[in-house]
């Protein structure tokens, strides 16, 4: 991919969603790419990679599954949720967590900066999960209006990111977005009530041409 502001037809992907390699890391092409179902996925030693994975794992927030533990942590309160307090933090964690199956993160120092960057226009967002005084998990990810495209999340403490994640599903249902796009399926996002959809039902959320009552 050269360095005009463009991706190729998402059809075009490879059979595991690759669709995409080089390019830049820049605000223009990250939102062009994420409002158009792909997204950068790469190691630090890799060429920018692009994908668009099909089928794609997707949570519409009425469907967020809250399990009875979950419950009992919420009606606790010994969590507390914030937004866009420290989105750097929120970030930094969630590069350094270890993930079973992953050697190293795709979070490389280009990413962080591009991520921050668009943060900094108002386009990514993070939500943080305290105890007391503590940071102790948290998600983030691209805020398209009514689309949100989660990118990573992290937990120090037992559940602290599902109450994160449960808690933005709400939120986000209120405010009648359409669907938060998980990108590719994990068995943890499964069991909060995630789904695979066809890419093309995707792409036709993204645009508004789809309903969520489904």
């Amino acid at each position: 991919m050269n360095k005009r502001l463009e991706f190729p037809p998402v059809d075009d992907a490879s059979e595991d969603g690759l669709l995409a390699v080089g390019g830049d890391l820049s605000p223009e092409r990250l939102l062009l790419a994420y409002k158009n179902g792909i997204f950068p996925w790469f190691n630090d030693d890799s060429l920018i990679l692009w994908w668009t994975p099909d089928p794609r794992m997707v949570l519409f927030p009425h469907k967020v599954k809250v399990s009875k533990s979950m419950r009992k942590v919420i009606r606790d309160r010994s969590f507390v949720l914030t937004q866009n307090t420290c989105f750097e933090q929120v970030i930094d964690y969630c590069a350094q967590i270890r993930r079973k199956g992953q050697d190293g993160t795709w979070i490389t120092p280009e990413m962080k900066t591009a991520y921050m960057k668009l943060f900094e226009k108002g386009h990514a967002k993070s939500y943080e999960v305290w105890e007391n005084e503590d940071l102790v998990g948290g998600l983030y990810g691209i805020d398209l209006g009514h689309v949100f495209c989660g990118e990573s999340m992290f937990s120090l403490r037992a559940n602290a990111s599902k109450f994160a994640f449960i808690q933005m599903a709400k939120e986000l249902g209120e405010k009648g977005y359409r669907v938060i796009d998980c990108q590719v399926h994990t068995d943890h996002l499964e069991s909060l009530g995630a789904e695979l959809i066809p890419r093309k039902e995707f792409v036709k959320l993204l645009q508004g041409n789809l309903s969520t009552g489904q």
